[in-house]
């Protein structure tokens, strides 16, 4: 069989369009209230544990609010002296979306400034994805913002 350059310009379309798919599919499989992660705890990876709170639950428009927390390592032998990445995640038509990062150490504090411009009720809840030497967790609850 001969290949012509239009049968090898669809051949490459065709990767090129399974690639991106393979890219979307982790995040469409994984239902938006996951909240057990412990697959990855298996591993070897140690226990985080993630608290925080809203220092309001209502603000005006573009009026500033902190959520404040703290990534607390549950596995005492690894507290180590690394710095982890906190996430933010809004909940937007079903999917949590990353609106806002920081990083802090095991064992310590983090704080976001937030600030929103449409009037809404807003959920929000904290992620802390798998690293080298902890497990992906999110906040046990999530947080309720009026905005208006």
């Amino acid at each position: 069989m001969t290949r012509t350059p239009r049968s090898a310009a669809r051949i490459l379309s065709a990767l090129v369009l399974s690639l991106a798919l393979a890219g979307l599919v982790p995040a469409l499989v994984s239902p938006a209230g996951a909240a057990s992660l412990s697959s990855s705890a298996e591993a070897g990876k140690g226990k985080v544990k993630l608290d925080g709170k809203l220092g309001k639950d209502h603000v005006k428009v573009n009026e500033k609010v902190d959520l404040k927390g703290n990534l607390k390592v549950l596995d005492a032998a690894r507290s180590e002296a690394t710095v982890e990445t906190v996430i933010v995640q809004q909940l937007q038509a079903g999917a949590w979306v990353n609106i806002a990062d920081t990083t802090c150490r095991p064992n310590g504090g983090f704080s976001f400034n937030l600030s929103f411009s449409v009037s809404a009720t807003i959920s929000l809840r904290l992620f802390h994805p798998e690293s080298t030497l902890y497990a992906a967790a999110y906040s046990a609850s999530t947080f309720t913002l009026r905005v208006g």
